[in-house]
Protein backbone atom coordinates (compact mmCIF):
# COMPACT_ATOMS: atom_id res chain seq x y z
CA UNK A 1 0.00 0.00 0.00
CA UNK A 2 1.29 3.50 -1.31
CA UNK A 3 1.76 5.91 2.03
CA UNK A 4 -0.79 8.12 0.22
CA UNK A 5 -2.97 5.70 1.44
CA UNK A 6 -1.54 3.74 4.45
CA UNK A 7 -3.99 3.49 7.79
CA UNK A 8 -2.75 2.75 11.31
CA UNK A 9 -2.91 -0.70 12.29
CA UNK A 10 -5.52 1.34 15.07
CA UNK A 11 -7.04 4.07 14.89
CA UNK A 12 -6.18 7.00 17.37
CA UNK A 13 -8.37 9.71 18.77
CA UNK A 14 -7.44 12.66 21.08
CA UNK A 15 -10.18 13.69 23.40
CA UNK A 16 -11.03 17.00 22.80
CA UNK A 17 -13.67 19.06 24.81
CA UNK A 18 -15.17 21.11 21.48
CA UNK A 19 -15.92 18.03 19.21
CA UNK A 20 -15.38 15.09 21.94
CA UNK A 21 -13.21 13.04 20.01
CA UNK A 22 -10.69 13.67 17.08
CA UNK A 23 -9.66 10.54 15.15
CA UNK A 24 -7.10 9.92 13.17
CA UNK A 25 -6.69 6.83 10.57
CA UNK A 26 -4.40 8.20 7.97
CA UNK A 27 -0.89 7.40 8.64
CA UNK A 28 0.24 11.07 6.99
CA UNK A 29 -1.87 12.77 9.70
CA UNK A 30 -0.30 11.07 12.33
CA UNK A 31 3.15 11.49 11.33
CA UNK A 32 2.84 15.28 10.90
CA UNK A 33 1.40 15.73 14.37
CA UNK A 34 4.39 14.31 15.39
CA UNK A 35 6.58 16.87 13.89
CA UNK A 36 8.67 18.96 15.75
CA UNK A 37 7.11 21.83 13.41
CA UNK A 38 3.29 20.66 14.31
CA UNK A 39 4.34 20.10 18.07
CA UNK A 40 5.98 24.06 18.29
CA UNK A 41 1.86 25.10 18.23
CA UNK A 42 1.20 23.95 21.80
CA UNK A 43 3.59 27.01 22.58
CA UNK A 44 1.63 29.51 21.12
CA UNK A 45 -1.78 30.64 22.38
CA UNK A 46 -4.65 30.70 19.89
CA UNK A 47 -6.08 33.73 21.63
CA UNK A 48 -2.24 35.94 22.26
CA UNK A 49 -3.00 37.94 25.27
CA UNK A 50 -7.05 37.33 25.65
CA UNK A 51 -5.80 34.88 29.00
CA UNK A 52 -5.35 38.34 30.61
CA UNK A 53 -8.86 39.02 30.22
CA UNK A 54 -10.62 35.97 30.57
CA UNK A 55 -8.34 33.73 31.92
CA UNK A 56 -9.63 30.05 30.63
CA UNK A 57 -8.00 31.11 27.23
CA UNK A 58 -5.02 29.35 27.22
CA UNK A 59 -5.78 26.99 24.56
CA UNK A 60 -3.16 26.76 21.75
CA UNK A 61 -2.73 26.76 18.38
CA UNK A 62 -2.16 22.84 18.37
CA UNK A 63 -5.37 22.00 19.82
CA UNK A 64 -7.02 24.32 17.19
CA UNK A 65 -5.53 23.06 14.31
CA UNK A 66 -6.30 19.50 15.47
CA UNK A 67 -10.09 20.72 15.66
CA UNK A 68 -10.19 22.45 12.24
CA UNK A 69 -8.37 18.93 11.01
CA UNK A 70 -11.84 17.45 12.44
CA UNK A 71 -14.29 19.38 10.91
CA UNK A 72 -13.14 18.51 7.84
CA UNK A 73 -12.45 15.27 8.07
CA UNK A 74 -16.24 15.16 8.41
CA UNK A 75 -16.99 17.21 5.86
CA UNK A 76 -14.78 14.72 3.34
CA UNK A 77 -16.36 12.01 4.76
CA UNK A 78 -19.89 13.44 4.32
CA UNK A 79 -19.05 14.56 0.86
CA UNK A 80 -17.82 11.07 -0.40
CA UNK A 81 -20.34 9.69 -3.17
CA UNK A 82 -22.02 13.18 -3.70
CA UNK A 83 -21.63 14.84 -7.28
CA UNK A 84 -18.50 17.80 -7.80
CA UNK A 85 -16.76 15.63 -5.44
CA UNK A 86 -13.30 13.65 -5.56
CA UNK A 87 -12.05 11.18 -3.43
CA UNK A 88 -8.20 12.15 -4.88
CA UNK A 89 -8.47 15.18 -2.93
CA UNK A 90 -9.42 13.90 0.48
CA UNK A 91 -6.13 13.60 1.87
CA UNK A 92 -5.18 17.36 0.28
CA UNK A 93 -7.98 18.51 2.19
CA UNK A 94 -6.77 16.97 5.57
CA UNK A 95 -2.84 18.04 5.45
CA UNK A 96 -4.21 21.94 4.21
CA UNK A 97 -6.87 21.80 7.50
CA UNK A 98 -4.33 20.10 9.47
CA UNK A 99 -1.35 22.76 8.53
CA UNK A 100 -2.84 25.84 7.92
CA UNK A 101 -1.88 27.80 11.06
CA UNK A 102 1.78 26.27 11.34
CA UNK A 103 3.34 29.63 10.31
CA UNK A 104 2.04 31.48 13.34
CA UNK A 105 4.64 33.00 15.93
CA UNK A 106 4.12 34.05 19.51
CA UNK A 107 1.18 36.22 20.41
CA UNK A 108 0.30 35.77 16.25
CA UNK A 109 -0.76 39.17 15.07
CA UNK A 110 0.69 41.39 17.32
CA UNK A 111 4.19 40.28 16.83
CA UNK A 112 3.43 40.26 12.54
CA UNK A 113 2.53 43.57 12.90
CA UNK A 114 5.89 45.22 15.21
CA UNK A 115 7.83 43.03 12.68
CA UNK A 116 6.21 43.26 9.72
CA UNK A 117 5.76 39.51 9.06
CA UNK A 118 2.83 37.76 7.27
CA UNK A 119 2.51 33.87 8.94
CA UNK A 120 0.94 32.81 5.82
CA UNK A 121 4.32 33.11 4.16
CA UNK A 122 6.08 31.23 6.94
CA UNK A 123 3.37 28.43 6.91
CA UNK A 124 4.06 28.37 3.17
CA UNK A 125 7.85 27.82 4.61
CA UNK A 126 7.38 24.75 6.51
CA UNK A 127 5.94 23.52 4.27
CA UNK A 128 8.01 23.62 1.16
CA UNK A 129 11.37 24.03 3.29
CA UNK A 130 14.09 21.76 5.02
CA UNK A 131 12.04 20.68 7.80
CA UNK A 132 9.91 17.13 8.95
CA UNK A 133 7.01 18.16 7.39
CA UNK A 134 8.35 18.61 3.81
CA UNK A 135 10.00 15.04 4.01
CA UNK A 136 6.21 13.32 5.26
CA UNK A 137 4.22 15.44 2.83
CA UNK A 138 6.89 14.13 0.22
CA UNK A 139 6.43 10.63 0.53
CA UNK A 140 2.97 11.32 -0.36
CA UNK A 141 4.39 12.56 -3.61
CA UNK A 142 7.19 14.96 -4.54
CA UNK A 143 4.23 17.91 -5.61
CA UNK A 144 2.62 16.83 -2.76
CA UNK A 145 4.25 19.92 -0.57
CA UNK A 146 3.55 22.98 -3.29
CA UNK A 147 -0.69 21.33 -3.16
CA UNK A 148 -0.86 22.26 0.66
CA UNK A 149 1.16 25.22 0.55
CA UNK A 150 -1.60 26.58 -2.63
CA UNK A 151 -4.65 25.06 -0.60
CA UNK A 152 -3.26 27.03 2.10
CA UNK A 153 -2.25 30.33 -0.28
CA UNK A 154 -5.52 30.04 -1.90
CA UNK A 155 -4.25 29.15 -5.41
CA UNK A 156 -4.75 26.16 -5.83
CA UNK A 157 -7.22 25.18 -8.90
CA UNK A 158 -9.87 23.43 -7.34
CA UNK A 159 -11.77 25.99 -5.56
CA UNK A 160 -13.75 23.73 -3.67
CA UNK A 161 -11.28 22.42 -2.14
CA UNK A 162 -9.78 25.64 -0.75
CA UNK A 163 -13.47 27.23 0.70
CA UNK A 164 -13.14 24.50 3.15
CA UNK A 165 -10.19 25.89 4.33
CA UNK A 166 -10.66 29.29 3.58
CA UNK A 167 -13.86 31.08 3.25
CA UNK A 168 -16.85 32.67 5.17
CA UNK A 169 -18.35 29.48 6.24
CA UNK A 170 -15.21 26.72 6.40
CA UNK A 171 -13.66 24.55 9.01
CA UNK A 172 -11.20 27.41 10.32
CA UNK A 173 -13.75 29.86 11.87
CA UNK A 174 -16.34 26.83 12.54
CA UNK A 175 -13.65 25.78 15.10
CA UNK A 176 -12.38 28.84 16.25
CA UNK A 177 -15.73 30.29 17.23
CA UNK A 178 -16.82 26.98 19.27
CA UNK A 179 -13.21 26.70 20.57
CA UNK A 180 -12.50 30.29 21.96
CA UNK A 181 -16.52 30.21 23.27
CA UNK A 182 -15.69 26.97 25.33
CA UNK A 183 -12.52 28.18 26.89
CA UNK A 184 -13.33 32.27 27.44
CA UNK A 185 -16.29 30.77 28.95
CA UNK A 186 -18.71 32.61 26.66
CA UNK A 187 -22.02 31.68 25.03
CA UNK A 188 -21.41 34.26 21.86
CA UNK A 189 -19.79 31.38 19.81
CA UNK A 190 -21.91 28.11 20.26
CA UNK A 191 -23.56 27.29 17.26
CA UNK A 192 -25.16 24.08 15.62
CA UNK A 193 -22.17 23.09 13.35
CA UNK A 194 -23.85 19.52 13.11
CA UNK A 195 -26.68 20.69 11.18
CA UNK A 196 -24.30 22.73 9.28
CA UNK A 197 -22.12 19.73 8.52
CA UNK A 198 -25.13 18.06 7.97
CA UNK A 199 -26.82 20.52 5.04
CA UNK A 200 -23.48 21.42 3.28
CA UNK A 201 -23.04 20.03 -0.57
CA UNK A 202 -20.05 20.05 -2.54
CA UNK A 203 -20.09 22.32 -5.87
CA UNK A 204 -17.77 22.99 -8.62
CA UNK A 205 -16.06 26.23 -6.85
CA UNK A 206 -17.31 25.98 -3.32
CA UNK A 207 -19.29 24.44 -1.01
CA UNK A 208 -23.11 25.42 -0.21
CA UNK A 209 -25.59 25.37 2.02
CA UNK A 210 -29.14 23.70 1.44
CA UNK A 211 -31.90 26.39 1.58
CA UNK A 212 -32.79 24.22 4.69
CA UNK A 213 -30.32 24.83 6.59
CA UNK A 214 -30.01 28.69 6.46
CA UNK A 215 -30.98 29.18 10.25
CA UNK A 216 -28.01 27.48 11.70
CA UNK A 217 -26.30 29.60 9.17
CA UNK A 218 -27.82 33.33 10.37
CA UNK A 219 -27.04 31.75 14.13
CA UNK A 220 -23.19 31.21 13.00
CA UNK A 221 -23.29 34.54 11.04
CA UNK A 222 -24.58 36.43 14.36
CA UNK A 223 -21.93 33.87 16.86
CA UNK A 224 -19.31 35.53 14.77
CA UNK A 225 -20.11 39.24 14.96
CA UNK A 226 -20.95 38.68 19.02
CA UNK A 227 -17.27 36.78 19.64
CA UNK A 228 -15.55 39.60 17.69
CA UNK A 229 -17.19 42.60 19.69
CA UNK A 230 -17.35 40.60 22.92
CA UNK A 231 -13.89 38.90 22.67
CA UNK A 232 -11.89 39.47 20.02
CA UNK A 233 -11.72 42.99 20.24
CA UNK A 234 -12.62 43.18 24.19
CA UNK A 235 -10.64 46.35 25.43
CA UNK A 236 -8.49 44.81 28.28
CA UNK A 237 -6.96 42.27 25.59
CA UNK A 238 -6.12 45.35 23.55
CA UNK A 239 -4.38 47.18 26.20
CA UNK A 240 -2.39 43.41 26.90
CA UNK A 241 -1.70 43.66 23.09
CA UNK A 242 -0.50 47.47 23.48
CA UNK A 243 1.68 46.75 26.05
CA UNK A 244 3.08 43.78 24.12
CA UNK A 245 4.05 45.79 21.16
CA UNK A 246 5.41 48.71 22.81
CA UNK A 247 7.80 46.06 24.85
CA UNK A 248 8.96 44.72 21.31
CA UNK A 249 9.00 48.50 19.99
CA UNK A 250 11.02 49.81 22.79
CA UNK A 251 13.96 46.28 22.63
CA UNK A 252 14.28 46.64 18.83
CA UNK A 253 15.19 50.50 19.50
CA UNK A 254 17.63 49.87 22.17
CA UNK A 255 18.69 47.12 19.97
CA UNK A 256 19.88 49.66 17.40
CA UNK A 257 21.07 52.14 20.01
CA UNK A 258 24.25 51.60 22.24
CA UNK A 259 22.65 50.13 24.90
CA UNK A 260 24.14 46.92 26.55
CA UNK A 261 21.07 44.56 27.46
CA UNK A 262 21.51 42.48 30.78
CA UNK A 263 20.23 39.55 29.45
CA UNK A 264 20.56 40.03 25.84
CA UNK A 265 17.87 39.91 23.31
CA UNK A 266 19.53 36.64 21.60
CA UNK A 267 16.20 34.97 19.77
CA UNK A 268 15.22 38.68 18.81
CA UNK A 269 18.47 39.62 16.73
CA UNK A 270 17.35 38.17 13.38
CA UNK A 271 13.60 40.04 13.79
CA UNK A 272 15.61 43.52 14.88
CA UNK A 273 17.89 43.29 11.73
CA UNK A 274 14.91 42.15 9.24
CA UNK A 275 16.48 38.84 8.22
CA UNK A 276 14.64 35.88 9.90
CA UNK A 277 15.66 32.54 9.25
CA UNK A 278 12.82 30.16 9.13
CA UNK A 279 15.17 28.39 11.61
CA UNK A 280 15.19 31.68 13.87
CA UNK A 281 11.37 31.86 13.26
CA UNK A 282 10.35 28.29 14.56
CA UNK A 283 13.11 28.56 17.93
CA UNK A 284 10.97 31.55 18.94
CA UNK A 285 8.17 30.05 20.74
CA UNK A 286 5.86 32.20 23.76
CA UNK A 287 7.26 30.36 26.17
CA UNK A 288 11.04 31.68 24.76
CA UNK A 289 9.30 35.50 24.65
CA UNK A 290 7.46 35.11 28.24
CA UNK A 291 11.40 34.42 29.25
CA UNK A 292 13.02 37.65 28.05
CA UNK A 293 9.85 39.58 29.60
CA UNK A 294 10.35 38.34 32.82
CA UNK A 295 13.87 39.04 33.13
CA UNK A 296 13.90 41.94 30.90
CA UNK A 297 11.97 43.60 33.78
CA UNK A 298 15.48 43.94 35.56
CA UNK A 299 16.94 46.07 32.57
CA UNK A 300 18.58 49.04 33.21
CA UNK A 301 16.85 50.73 30.67
CA UNK A 302 13.55 51.64 33.26
CA UNK A 303 11.22 51.97 30.14
CA UNK A 304 11.66 48.49 29.20
CA UNK A 305 11.74 47.05 32.62
CA UNK A 306 8.35 48.97 33.40
CA UNK A 307 6.75 47.61 30.30
CA UNK A 308 7.68 44.07 30.84
CA UNK A 309 6.33 44.50 34.51
CA UNK A 310 3.22 45.58 33.72
CA UNK A 311 2.73 42.81 30.97
CA UNK A 312 3.94 39.96 33.54
CA UNK A 313 1.89 41.36 36.21
CA UNK A 314 -1.15 42.35 34.32
CA UNK A 315 -0.77 46.30 35.43
CA UNK A 316 -2.44 46.72 32.30
CA UNK A 317 -3.53 50.59 30.70
CA UNK A 318 -6.34 52.53 31.25
CA UNK A 319 -8.67 53.28 28.20
CA UNK A 320 -11.28 55.96 27.26
CA UNK A 321 -13.71 55.86 23.71
CA UNK A 322 -11.18 58.14 21.30
CA UNK A 323 -11.79 59.10 17.53
CA UNK A 324 -8.66 60.01 16.26
CA UNK A 325 -10.46 61.79 13.58
CA UNK A 326 -12.30 63.93 15.65
CA UNK A 327 -10.55 64.49 18.38
CA UNK A 328 -7.25 64.59 16.44
CA UNK A 329 -6.19 68.25 18.39
CA UNK A 330 -6.91 66.76 21.39
CA UNK A 331 -4.58 64.07 20.66
CA UNK A 332 -1.86 66.25 20.08
CA UNK A 333 -2.27 68.34 23.13
CA UNK A 334 -1.96 65.19 24.90
CA UNK A 335 1.05 64.11 23.58
CA UNK A 336 2.74 67.77 24.36
CA UNK A 337 1.41 66.82 27.83
CA UNK A 338 2.68 64.02 28.26
CA UNK A 339 6.73 65.04 26.99
CA UNK A 340 6.31 68.15 29.60
CA UNK A 341 5.43 66.09 32.32
CA UNK A 342 8.27 63.71 31.38
CA UNK A 343 5.96 60.59 30.30
CA UNK A 344 7.45 59.39 26.84
CA UNK A 345 3.88 59.41 24.58
CA UNK A 346 5.53 56.64 22.41
CA UNK A 347 5.35 54.10 25.25
CA UNK A 348 2.57 55.11 27.04
CA UNK A 349 -0.34 56.65 24.94
CA UNK A 350 -1.57 55.18 21.98
CA UNK A 351 -4.92 55.26 20.16
CA UNK A 352 -5.81 51.83 19.07
CA UNK A 353 -9.01 50.69 16.27
CA UNK A 354 -10.97 47.45 15.46
CA UNK A 355 -13.29 47.16 12.74
CA UNK A 356 -14.73 43.84 11.46
CA UNK A 357 -17.05 42.95 8.65
CA UNK A 358 -19.42 40.08 9.80
CA UNK A 359 -20.71 39.07 6.36
CA UNK A 360 -20.18 40.77 3.05
CA UNK A 361 -21.00 39.30 -0.45
CA UNK A 362 -18.71 39.77 -3.37
CA UNK A 363 -18.30 43.10 -5.17
CA UNK A 364 -16.79 43.13 -8.40
CA UNK A 365 -12.74 44.25 -8.00
CA UNK A 366 -12.98 43.52 -4.10
CA UNK A 367 -11.31 40.86 -2.12
CA UNK A 368 -12.19 37.58 -3.41
CA UNK A 369 -12.19 36.02 -0.18
CA UNK A 370 -16.02 37.38 0.41
CA UNK A 371 -17.35 34.99 -1.79
CA UNK A 372 -20.57 34.76 -0.89
CA UNK A 373 -22.60 31.68 1.14
CA UNK A 374 -24.86 30.49 -1.20
CA UNK A 375 -27.88 28.60 -0.32
CA UNK A 376 -29.29 25.92 -2.45
CA UNK A 377 -33.02 25.56 -3.26
CA UNK A 378 -35.30 23.04 -3.61
CA UNK A 379 -35.10 23.85 -7.33
CA UNK A 380 -31.28 23.52 -7.53
CA UNK A 381 -31.32 27.08 -7.79
CA UNK A 382 -28.20 28.68 -6.11
CA UNK A 383 -29.13 32.13 -3.73
CA UNK A 384 -26.98 34.33 -1.95
CA UNK A 385 -27.15 33.77 1.86
CA UNK A 386 -28.79 37.84 2.55
CA UNK A 387 -31.10 37.90 -0.26
CA UNK A 388 -32.78 34.93 1.65
CA UNK A 389 -32.25 35.66 5.14
CA UNK A 390 -33.15 39.26 7.00
CA UNK A 391 -31.30 38.84 9.86
CA UNK A 392 -27.95 38.49 7.63
CA UNK A 393 -28.97 41.29 5.40
CA UNK A 394 -29.53 43.51 7.85
CA UNK A 395 -25.61 42.80 8.78
CA UNK A 396 -24.51 42.85 5.42
CA UNK A 397 -21.70 44.58 4.16
CA UNK A 398 -21.80 47.22 7.38
CA UNK A 399 -18.36 47.71 8.68
CA UNK A 400 -18.09 48.45 12.61
CA UNK A 401 -15.13 50.15 14.25
CA UNK A 402 -14.29 51.13 17.66
CA UNK A 403 -11.71 53.69 18.69
CA UNK A 404 -10.02 53.40 22.15
CA UNK A 405 -7.07 55.54 23.84
CA UNK A 406 -4.96 53.56 26.27
CA UNK A 407 -2.63 55.36 28.36
CA UNK A 408 -0.42 54.67 31.64
CA UNK A 409 -3.27 56.28 34.51
CA UNK A 410 -0.52 55.68 36.97
CA UNK A 411 2.14 57.71 35.66
CA UNK A 412 -0.52 60.56 35.47
CA UNK A 413 -1.59 59.97 39.34
CA UNK A 414 2.10 60.39 40.70
CA UNK A 415 2.29 63.89 38.99
CA UNK A 416 1.66 66.34 41.57
CA UNK A 417 -1.78 67.09 42.70
CA UNK A 418 -0.83 71.02 42.18
CA UNK A 419 0.35 70.25 38.57
CA UNK A 420 -0.91 72.59 35.98
CA UNK A 421 0.14 69.28 33.65
CA UNK A 422 -2.00 66.99 35.39
CA UNK A 423 -5.08 69.31 35.20
CA UNK A 424 -4.90 69.46 31.79
CA UNK A 425 -4.38 66.16 30.75
CA UNK A 426 -7.49 64.92 33.29
CA UNK A 427 -9.77 67.86 31.27
CA UNK A 428 -8.37 66.11 28.10
CA UNK A 429 -9.22 62.72 28.99
CA UNK A 430 -12.40 63.67 30.70
CA UNK A 431 -13.66 65.55 27.22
Amino acid sequence: MSYRHEQLSEEKVFKDPVHRYIHVRDRVIWDLIGTPEFQRLRRIKQLGTTYLTFHGAEHSRFSHSLGVYEIVRRIVENFKGKPNWSEDERLLCLCAALLHDLGHGPFSHSFEKVFDLDHEDFTREVVLGDTKVHDILSKVDPNFPQDVADVINKTYPNKLVVSLISSQIDADRMDYLQRDAFFTGVSYGHFDMERILRVMRPMEDQAVIKESGMHAVEDYIMSRYQMYWQVYFHPVTRSAEVILTKILHRAKELFHSDYIFKLAPTHFISFFEKDVSLNDYLKLDENVAFYYFHIWQEEDDQILADLCRRFVDRDLFKYIEFNPGNQYRELMELKDCFMEAGIDPSYYLEVDSSSDLPYDFYRQGEDEERLPILLQMPNGELKELSRQSDIVEAISGKKRTDHKLYFASDLIDQLPEDSDIKRRIREILKG
